[in-house]
């Protein structure tokens, strides 16, 4: 797919399923893909940040084969480099990765995702070249190393206001307070441990997608 193409299915995601083996009750990652995958979910990031580079590109070339197989979308963390040696569909970046300026040069068909945990971050990341912003943390959360200050579901409205480009939105997100994030107009909501650590992850993103789905038609 070329970048056009993929931007034409990113718009149509709902839930964003977000790897974290550690995080993921004694499962592996392709384990969480698979039931991701059964639960109708239309893209899944691969992120592991306790894993060799090498262990790394063969989890992402394994990742690569299903999601291709079952028509989803496919977003690597952090990782331009390994993004392009698998020809995933997106890299997603955070603010000590390489800026997306530059990763627009080398890669130039991807979609590059950029996690802003500020209004002036998410202007700079759309002026850059961001195909799409996430904004967060929402809700305190372990998964975030580096950022200690929440944002509340208030800074969502006022974050996407002002810029032109899709947004997700991450950070403590779960079953019990995923309304909060919808009514602040959120429709695309990524999600690790809500996931990973459910008992029955297919069921966990149905219901999940259903709540998303839901939400937008009330």
């Amino acid at each position: 797919m070329n970048r056009a193409a993929r931007k034409s299915k990113f718009l149509d995601i709902d839930l964003y399923p977000v790897t974290c083996e550690r995080l993921s009750a004694g499962r592996s990652n392709l384990e969480i893909l698979e039931g991701v995958i059964r639960g109708g979910a239309r893209i899944i990031q691969l992120r592991e940040k306790e894993c060799a580079k090498r262990d790394l590109y063969q989890l992402a070339l394994a990742f690569r084969e299903i999601t291709r197989k079952a028509g989803v979308l496919l977003f690597i963390n952090d990782h331009l480099d390994l993004a392009m040696a698998v020809e995933a569909d997106g890299v997603h970046l955070g603010q000590d990765d390489l800026p997306v300026t530059a990763a627009r040069k080398l890669a130039p068909e991807l979609l590059i995702g950029a996690s802003t945990h500020s209004l002036e971050e998410a202007l700079r990341a759309q002026d850059d070249g961001a195909d799409y912003i996430n904004i967060g943390p929402i809700f305190p959360t372990k998964t975030k190393e580096g950022v200690h200050r929440d944002l509340g579901p208030e800074a969502i409205r006022t974050i996407s206001a002002a810029v032109r480009l899709p947004f997700t939105v991450m950070g403590g997100i779960n079953e019990t307070n995923i309304e909060q994030v919808l009514a602040q107009g959120a429709r695309r909501v990524a999600m690790v441990t809500a996931i990973t650590q459910a008992p029955e992850i297919a069921e966990q993103v149905r219901k999940l997608r259903e709540r998303i789905g839901g939400y937008q038609l009330a």
